[in-house]
């Protein structure tokens, strides 16, 4: 069996830090949120993954996961010129599937227990497809299913009037009838060739398309809130590990990871948060479910809640919560003040408070 990670989608809900990177690249507890993907497929056993990237972010991709052979990891890289919908993706991993069953993954999905127990499911039981559901209190936003006696008997995208309350979580399993059923369809109002239609086009030719319940927590980090909120649930699962240097006047209080060549001065840290590579915090208080990337600086400041990435500067900014700061972000104040701020800042922006 070989997996599709879909990758190739623009993340306008997350401009304008996807101007500059691939929303599947931006770091959830220092790191990537692809490598997580990445992970949980290995962890089901499968080695040989495809990821469908759009040209202008294929190099940025590559330059970031190689080969995948540090992950013991076979990875290909599978363009999608024009942006035309999920089925559409999946129709350019053809040629890489070959006649191979296949597991396709939304590159933006979190799964807390994997896909493990799904896949092998579909390989006792050899169904033409299975999909992945959830509960939800409000369905409209979501592709829907419907059962009957334990098997799928329609799909829709989106509907106003929703037939259950399950939604479609986006990944899947296929064998290859799943490509005959996309030459069938036709574009949506969107425009674009939808996965649930090609699904469904499945259904109404007889084949078999059972469901899987999520166990466990899912999180589709689309937005800069969802990412900080699946921040905290990946940093409740941490452990203690401190092997940077914090001098005799910082304190730790609860989980708390500091990276090799971090160096914690005058500083109190409440975790559970992690503090990536030769970070400097100095003067300042880093409160829970915040991820401090690699080389960042933190002065004089207050950070909670938050994701900071790699080479940021923050100084004398007073207390920064609920923020989404990119890649080498200069953040300053010069006058300090009580107030409580927050920011989505893109890579290389330069902020200056008065």
């Amino acid at each position: 069996m070989k997996a599709v990670i879909l990758c190739a989608g623009e993340g306008t809900r997350m401009r304008p830090l996807t101007y500059t990177s691939a929303k599947h690249l931006i770091p959830i507890a220092n790191k990537p949120v692809i490598l997580y993907s990445l992970e949980t497929i290995a962890a089901a056993g499968i080695r040989e993954i495809g990821i469908v990237v759009s040209p202008h972010r294929e190099e940025e991709f590559q330059l970031t996961l190689g080969d995948g052979a540090r992950w013991g990891l076979k990875l290909s890289y599978i363009l999608q010129h024009q942006p035309k919908g999920l089925a559409h993706a999946v129709s350019c991993a053809q040629e890489f599937v070959g006649h191979e069953d296949f597991l396709v993954y939304l590159g933006d999905n979190l799964l807390e227990n994997g896909v493990t127990a799904l896949v092998s499911e579909f390989q006792r039981e050899r169904p033409d497809a299975s999909i992945l559901l959830v509960r939800v209190e409000d369905p409209r936003s979501f592709g829907v299913a419907q059962l009957q006696d334990g098997q799928i008997v329609r799909v829709i995208e989106k509907p106003k009037d929703p037939p259950s309350n399950l939604a479609i979580v986006g990944v899947y399993l296929f064998n290859a009838k799943i490509f005959e059923a996309i030459r069938e369809i036709k574009p949506s109002w969107r425009d674009e060739l939808e996965i649930t239609d090609a699904i469904q086009r499945l259904i109404e030719k007889g084949y078999r398309v059972v469901p899987h319940l999520v166990q466990g927590w899912w999180k589709d980090v689309g937005k800069p809130e969802d990412m900080l909120h699946a921040n905290r649930l990946l940093l409740e699962r941490i452990e203690t590990r401190l092997e940077g240097e914090l001098d005799e006047r910082s304190h730790v209080k609860g989980r708390v990871q500091v990276a090799a060549g971090a160096r914690i001065v005058n500083s109190e840290l409440r975790g559970p948060l992690v503090i990536g590579a030769n970070a400097v915090i100095e003067d300042s208080f880093i409160g829970p479910f915040t991820a401090i990337g690699p080389r960042v600086q933190i002065k004089a400041s207050e950070i909670e809640y938050s994701i900071v990435m790699e080479g940021t500067a923050i100084s004398g900014v007073g207390r920064v919560d609920h923020s989404l700061i990119g890649r080498n972000v200069s953040l300053g104040k010069r006058e300090r003040r009580p107030e409580a701020l927050s920011f989505v800042l893109a890579d290389n922006s330069h902020v200056q408070l008065i």
